[in-house]
């Protein structure tokens, strides 16, 4: 299989596979232009490019056949929608994805240039290329096999693809909420995740949520002489140093009162499943130089970071750090701290709840402010949910294997906000190598996963259009 340099997959048989197998040198080239976009969202002189991966967008969806396609605008960078509707009566698929990157620093690590593309064994590298612009296309050309082949599709979609995910979809939830008619539907689809360690297909159904927190903390208007003070008044890093500490104890849980009255905990079957996962822990920690794991007492690994929460200083800074020395009590210090989140704990109160530990834990005189910068809920889909066997099957007629379950530590908020706002199902099916680099230099994607993801998607939809009531009709003509 000339596409599938590292990931063994199933074609589908018939005339859709004709046409993907026909597309492949135009998918490539379209893929790279797509990706030489620099869509930087949380870089303001990035904003017109934005705009114009918007609209490179909207004229994909347009020329494969796609209707209803707008560049709406947000107040901010704008979102991208269209739809097929075949059929009122039939099932109706929200696919969600984000064109917006990440920034390329830092320049010099980069094999090639960020945002000229370019495909090395076997991987088409460049910003974007598996977050999220890769499974995109996957979307794209998976849209443009069945229309081009068949004319229609075996039940509706909607598409919508925003562009400040990676600068914290500030104006998503307002559009939303303006646009009801545009996400709604059925299911949704998030292809925004990726495979298990080893290149194992995999479907996550559980993300934790985030609270984000910036800490501030000052004891005079000007650094003073450690002369002449040191010893005498508080000083702002000692002590911030101190409230920080006093936040775990040495089992390394979270001291923070009322912090796990809400959390759901890992069932005997959770924890069973967690324990199947092919996890290499020696490679895991291999991979980032790290010596030892290390976290809450009573845990595996892969509990600590997919199923238990936690709270981790991002960073911290005050006073003095360039090269010498200057003997000062520095003025202010600072944090910023993030809590990851496990159902069924509110952000927002957690944020409260640490905001009053640390003001608990400061000496008395020291003046605290505590910002909170941003919340996201956490999000679980239960194992038995139709859309999530649909794909699952689709995945292991695709790739020849049934596909593992996940619960990941980071956060899509995007999809907590589907399944609490809108109370749709939500299927994380995405298609990335654990090895993608996203947010990193050299940021690729293996075209194999693209490849085998463009054919599970197809029999996805044709899974789902068979039997909705269990999502486990297949095709008849899918070979492998």
């Amino acid at each position: 299989m000339p596409y599938a340099p590292s990931l063994n997959w199933a074609p589908l048989g018939g005339p859709e596979e004709a046409q993907i197998v026909a597309a492949h040198g135009a998918r490539m080239k379209r893929y790279a232009d797509f990706l030489s976009i620099p869509s930087v969202s949380a870089e303001p002189n990035h904003a017109a490019d934005c705009r114009t991966a918007a609209e490179w967008l909207a004229g994909e969806l347009r020329r494969i056949g796609a209707q209803r396609v707008e560049v709406s605008e947000t107040g901010g960078h704008p979102i991208v929608v269209g739809e097929r509707i075949e059929d009122p009566t039939l099932p109706t698929i929200v696919v969600y994805g984000h064109y917006d990157v990440q920034p390329g620093d830092p320049l010099d690590l980069w094999k090639t240039s960020p945002f000229e593309p370019i495909v090395r064994d076997g991987r088409m590298l460049g910003r974007g290329s598996a977050d999220d612009k890769g499974q995109i296309v996957i979307h794209l050309a998976a849209l443009e096999a069945l229309l081009s082949t068949r004319g229609r599709l075996p039940v509706n979609v909607k598409y919508l693809f925003e562009g400040e995910e990676e600068s914290s979809s500030v104006n998503l939830e307002r559009w939303m909420a303006s646009h009801p008619d545009r996400c709604s539907g059925d299911a949704v689809i998030i292809s925004d995740t990726g495979f298990f360690e080893g290149n194992l297909p995999a479907l996550t159904v559980g993300l934790r949520g985030i609270t984000y927190l910036q800490v501030d903390v000052r004891n005079s208007d000007v650094d003073l002489h450690s002369g002449g003070f040191g010893g005498s008044v508080i000083n702002p890093a000692n002590a911030l140093a101190a409230m920080i500490a006093s936040l775990h104890d040495e089992q390394r849980r979270i001291t923070v009162p009322g912090f796990y009255d809400d959390v759901v905990q890992l069932t005997p079957a959770d924890r069973a499943a967690f324990a199947a996962l092919p996890f290499d822990e020696s490679a895991y920690l291999a991979a980032i130089g790290a010596g030892a794991p290390q976290g809450e007492d009573g845990y595996s690994t892969v509990e600590r970071r997919g199923g238990r929460p936690t709270l981790d200083v991002n960073g911290i800074w005050g006073g003095f750090t360039g090269d010498g020395s200057k003997t000062i009590i520095p003025a202010h210090a600072h944090a910023k701290i993030s809590c990851r989140l496990v159902m069924a704990q509110d952000p927002a109160r957690i944020a409260l709840q640490v905001e009053a530990a640390l003001k608990a834990a400061a000496p008395r005189g020291l003046q605290v402010e505590v910002r909170n910068l941003g919340n996201g809920y956490p999000f679980l889909t239960p194992l038995g949910d139709p859309y999530l066997q649909a794909a699952a099957n689709a995945l292991k007629e695709t790739f020849g294997a049934d596909p593992l379950y996940l619960r990941e530590g980071g956060s899509i908020p995007i999809a907590a906000l589907f399944q609490r706002e809108l109370s749709l199902p939500v299927v994380l099916l995405g298609f990335t190598p654990p090895d993608d680099n996203a947010h990193a230099p050299n940021e690729s994607m293996d075209l194999g996963n693209l490849e085998g993801g463009i054919r599970t998607f197809v029999r996805f939809l044709e899974g789902y259009a068979a039997n909705p009531a269990s999502g486990s009709g297949s095709r008849t003509d899918a070979a492998g």
